[in-house]
């Protein structure tokens, strides 16, 4: 998939929200190498992650080793996250929409529990990475 950049979007650098993805879930070069399969190595994940497109089979493979969607990948964007963040929290003269289309209080349970979610799921990235290594070191 290709993305088009126009005044108001910007490309998407997949291999950039790759590596971010993976830093945020604690995960390893080495690990998602090893996870991918023997022709992977934390070289080749290195310049995956420097790569603007990435092939859709090989981002299918990767979200699933990752288990977040592929669409996560092709979408994020850091700078409008910053940017979402910073005027949520940020901008005290921000007009006050007296009727918005959520409950600001919804909003932020969905936020904790998507932080809960998170954790949980690294946690398990963890303990998944731990028995990993035990079988390798089985192996020496």
């Amino acid at each position: 998939m290709t993305h088009a950049t126009t005044p108001n979007h910007k490309a998407v650098h997949e291999g950039r929200n790759v590596k971010r993805f993976r830093e945020m879930l604690g995960i390893k070069q080495d690990a998602l190498a090893y996870d991918l399969g023997d022709d992977w190595n934390q070289q080749k994940i290195s310049q995956l992650e420097q790569k603007e497109t990435i092939d859709a089979t090989l981002l299918a493979q990767i979200s699933a080793v990752l288990k977040i969607p592929v669409e996560a990948i092709q979408n994020f964007d850091e700078e409008q996250a910053v940017n979402v963040i910073a005027n949520t929290f940020n901008d005290q003269a921000a007009v006050i929409n007296n009727n918005p289309t959520f409950h600001p209080i919804d909003k932020l349970v969905q936020l904790h529990e998507d932080k809960i979610a998170l954790y949980e799921r690294m946690l398990k990235e963890k303990d998944e990475m731990m028995a990993r290594l035990e079988k390798l070191m089985e192996r020496k």
